[in-house]
């Protein structure tokens, strides 16, 4: 232990973790965790580098950057949230859980529908209509942009 610090070497962060020593030496040339010595030829972490790990991976989950995570967590101890920049990340996240909601709803109804023939069905034709809006809105017609 070094000046109090608990540590942990790299093969029990991986296995506390489940995160690839690949990862995290990955994360540690960017600057997101770092070792505090070695025990032989292996990085050893203060037990802190779990925690930072797990904001890593859910700053990754929602979307951000490697360079938005590094600017957050900072060099501290004590990572820096920027609240604000949580809110910018959430509402393009709350716009697409709405379109999937709707996706879902159209395909399970469409699982389920009573028509014969899908394109018969009103409400699979309003789904074909948003969808075929949302590809325009993107300008994503397999590569290629809209006229």
């Amino acid at each position: 232990m070094r000046s109090g610090v608990q540590e942990i070497d790299i093969g029990q962060v991986v296995r506390q973790s489940g995160i690839a020593a690949s990862t995290l030496r990955y994360d540690e040339t960017r600057g997101l965790v770092q070792p505090i010595g070695r025990n032989g030829l292996r990085r050893v972490y203060a037990t802190s580098v779990l925690q930072r790990l797990s904001l890593i991976a859910l700053g990754r989950a929602a979307g951000f950057s490697l360079e938005e995570i590094g600017s957050m967590l900072g060099d501290g101890a004590m990572p820096g949230i920027d609240r604000p920049q949580l809110l910018r990340k959430a509402d393009p996240l709350e716009r697409r859980i709405t379109r999937l909601q709707a996706l879902r709803d159209g395909l399970r109804h469409a699982a389920g529908c009573r028509h014969a023939d899908h394109l018969q069905c009103p409400t699979f034709q309003r789904l074909m209509r948003a969808a075929l809006r949302r590809q325009r809105r993107r300008g994503d017609d397999r590569g290629r942009t809209s006229p």
